[in-house]
This record gives structure tokens, C-alpha cells and sequence, in this order.
């Protein structure tokens, strides 16, 4: 990681300069396991085809690129939490791709002034451009069912503000919340965005007090399914592009939790709202 973050100087940032290959190379602790899982092709393929999809909506692509990218980088926690990995990936493998999901849009002046943030090369796991989403398809998935995925990554205020909380790490919370903001979204609240991400940080808040893992317990992933579908990496097709893959069936999130948990955050929401009526109010807005 050090190497990766003293390379990245404004001309990388800017994309009118690539990463200097060769220093990195050098740079890069090689990996012992010799399973084709660790093979960066698929992963390549699969960057193109998110560019070429979604080359009029680029922030679209997370939506489509995370379930793909978990499934086809089949890893455990452990491994996904080493940021040397993810830093190879967007400063060896994909650099282009980071530059073009994430450098700021605007004028073709402003364009050319742009920078990305060297977080999305090589930062914390709910910044940096690749970890971000396999982080967000392993906290968001229910067992083998990507659907969830696809809810949470169409909302960018769920990746920014939800990824950044040790509270979605348990899943029923995790499921909760999106379950009000899909209600938000079918019922046309205004901005569902904006209230879902003022209700992450209320249940942030709140969590120091209320154990969300008692009002809505959960289960322990079964660890031997999870390793059973790493080891098929080997023989596993391609991710799908037109479906969603299947992910490790490692256990649902149960139901009576999620629902415990989403009267509870519906409630929460509700408060949230009477005081962003008053402020309202008192304002004259």
C-alpha cells in the first residue's frame, strides 16, 4: 500500500499519466495459491462490459458490476479486508476504470482540472473503487440472492453513508434498512435518498444503546457452504451478464428479524420526518 499511495501524484489522478507498471509490479506481494480464482482476466472482462453498458450512466454500473464482481472474486472477509489487493487491482489492473467511474463530470474545462480521489485507488474499503462494491454485495446479499445487492447499490447515498457502518455488518439490520427505503421508493416519498441516508445515521446513533442483534437476531453463515463455493471457483462459469449470478448459499437472513428490525427503522424514519417538518416549519421553507 505504501508503494501504490507515493505513486499516486496528480498526473495519475488525473488519468494523463498511467501507473508506472513496472515499479508496482515489483511492488506486489505474489499470492501462493495457485487456484484460478486469483486470475484477474474475468475480472477485466467483466470492467469492459460495465464501461460499454454504461457509458451514458457510469454510477448505474455499480448496481450490475457488484454481484458480478463478488461472485466472480470469490473470496473470504479475510481476504477481501487485505487493501493491497484491491490497490492492485485499480493501480495495475483496471486503472482506466477507476478514472472513468469516478472522475468528476462537468465543463470540458473543468473536465480537464478534474482529479479522482487516490481513495479510490488505494483507500478504505467503503471508498476504494473496487472493495467498495464487493464489500457492498457481501454486507447486502441475503444467503445466495443478489437481489438486495442491486436495491442497495442503485442508491448512492446507501453506498456512501450505509458502507462507512459497523452496524450493517449484521445482516438483518442490513436488510431492514433497505426494506424502508424500497418502501420509501414505491410509496414516491420525495428525495428517498436523502431520508434513507438521515435514517442510517439515526440507527448509527442509536445502536450505541439499542442491540439491534437482540431485537433482530441473526444466524451464523454456514462457513462450510461459503468455503465450498470458493472452491468451485475453479470450475465455475463466467459470471452471468444478462441474470444475476448465484452467490454462496451460506444461510437467509431471517425473516422475523428483518421485520422486527424494519417496524423498528420505519418508526425511526417516522420521528426523523415530524422533526424535518418542524425545521421546516420554522423556517418558512
Amino acid at each position: 500500500m505504501g508503494v501504490a499511495t507515493r505513486h499516486l501524484n496528480r498526473a495519475i489522478l488525473s488519468g494523463t499519466e498511467h501507473p508506472p507498471q513496472v515499479a508496482l509490479l515489483r511492488a506486489a506481494q505474489p499470492i501462493a495459491d495457485p487456484s484460478p480464482r486469483w486470475d484477474t482476466g474475468p475480472v477485466r472482462v467483466l470492467l469492459d462490459q460495465a464501461m460499454a453498458r454504461y457509458a451514458t450512466d457510469r454510477a448505474a454500473a455499480d448496481a450490475w458490476l457488484a454481484p458480478r464482481l463478488h461472485a466472480t472474486l470469490r473470496l473470504t472477509r479475510g481476504e477481501a479486508a487485505d487493501k493491497g489487493l484491491w490497490a492492485y487491482l485499480a493501480l495495475v489492473v483496471a486503472p482506466d476504470y477507476v478514472l472513468w467511474r469516478h472522475i468528476p463530470t462537468g465543463t470540458d474545462e473543468s473536465r480537464r482540472a478534474a482529479v479522482v480521489q487516490a481513495a479510490r485507488f488505494a483507500g478504505a474499503n467503503s471508498v476504494q473503487a473496487f472493495a467498495r462494491l464487493w464489500w457492498a454485495a457481501e454486507m447486502f446479499r441475503d444467503g445466495a440472492d443478489y437481489r438486495p445487492v442491486e436495491v442497495a447499490c442503485s442508491n448512492q447515498d446507501v453506498l456512501n453513508t450505509a458502507l462507512r457502518l459497523d452496524i450493517m455488518e449484521h445482516r438483518p439490520t442490513a436488510m431492514a434498512v433497505l426494506r424502508v427505503l424500497q418502501q420509501l421508493t414505491a410509496g414516491g416519498a420525495p428525495r428517498p435518498g436523502d431520508q434513507v441516508n438521515s435514517l442510517c445515521r439515526a440507527i448509527g446513533i442509536a445502536g450505541s444503546t439499542l442491540m439491534y442483534e437482540t431485537l433482530g437476531p441473526d444466524q451464523l453463515p454456514d462457513e462450510r457452504e461459503l468455503l465450498l463455493w470458493i472452491d468451485e471457483a475453479d470450475s465455475a462459469p463466467p459470471a452471468p451478464w444478462e441474470r444475476l449470478p448465484d452467490g454462496p448459499d451460506d444461510g437467509e437472513v431471517p425473516a422475523a428479524s428483518v421485520a422486527a428490525l424494519t417496524r423498528l427503522f420505519e418508526n425511526i424514519n417516522e420521528h426523523l420526518g415530524q422533526l424535518r417538518d418542524r425545521r421546516g416549519v420554522a423556517t418558512g421553507v
